[in-house]
């Protein structure tokens, strides 16, 4: 397809660039999911603090991570890391909740989170968010506080009237301390819509699993959505920190959540 030809420059410095490394760290592969609990992370939840999951927002269900999305809020991981293939596989339930319940499936992985919990809106630690919602998964956002200490710098196409910014190998230089930057191929007519559907969707269906993964390389980052790239970010701001996944009104299923170093 015309449109993939345009990451076969980035495709090729990233398989010059990370293909030993990523084959030599299989060893040192960490599983920030064991199937049984959730060690090595802890709950933060709107209005009620770091470990007040009272509605059991984040459970484990049959080998899964059930996030319910009644609550915002997200799981936080205790450590934190850099320069690392983070792989998360998920599926959308079908539970919507207030203010989201006729909205697009929302939720998103927070890299390099840093700063207090509850930080951003009192919701998440200031991060890169690596989103996850329907129509847009793999779309770029700052989720900082205004500052230069948080950033992006990505290559976008002209901007059309009442647009965003999106993604473009070809494009021009744009850099962000809030905001968003969208994936390639992302419907210029979408809506904040439940079961928002664009022409071309690399997201499965509600109900089939995905695969999501961010390689953070320094100060850059790519997103892969299904084996796709779909955005790439250079000049990230911080380049490490905690990881985060969202609780943001829909429910979602996890079965992995795999780190490799670089």
């Amino acid at each position: 397809m015309k449109i993939n030809a345009l990451f076969i420059p980035l495709l090729i410095c990233l398989l010059f660039a990370s293909e030993n490394s990523i084959a030599q760290s299989k060893k040192k592969t960490v599983k920030l999911f064991n199937g049984k609990n959730l060690d090595g992370w802890y709950p933060f939840i709107q209005n009620r603090g770091k470990n007040q999951d009272v509605k059991k927002v984040f459970t484990i269900d049959k080998g899964l991570i059930h996030i319910s999305g009644e609550e915002y809020g997200s799981i936080v991981t205790n450590e934190e890391f850099e320069n690392y293939k983070l792989t998360v596989e998920f599926k959308w339930g079908e539970k919507t909740y207030a203010p989201r319940v006729d909205r697009a499936r929302d939720n998103g992985v927070l890299l390099h989170s840093t700063g207090p919990d509850g930080g951003y809106h009192g919701i998440w630690m200031y991060s890169i968010e690596c989103q996850i919602i329907e129509g847009g998964t793999g779309d770029f956002l700052v989720v900082g506080d205004g500052s230069d200490k948080y950033a992006l710098t990505a290559t976008v196409a002209p901007k059309k009237p009442g647009g965003g910014n999106v993604f473009d190998p070809k494009g021009t230089p744009l850099t962000i301390h809030s905001g968003r930057i969208d994936w390639f191929n992302r419907d210029p007519a979408w809506k904040d819509v439940l079961d928002f559907r664009g022409p071309n969707e690399v997201e499965k269906p509600v109900g089939e699993w995905n695969k999501l993964e961010c390689i953070a390389d320094g100060d850059k980052i790519t997103t892969y959505l299904n084996g796709t790239p779909v955005n790439y970010a250079t000049q990230v701001k911080p380049s490490k920190g905690r990881i985060q996944i969202q609780s943001e009104g829909a429910e979602m299923f996890v079965r992995k959540v795999e780190l490799k170093p670089l």
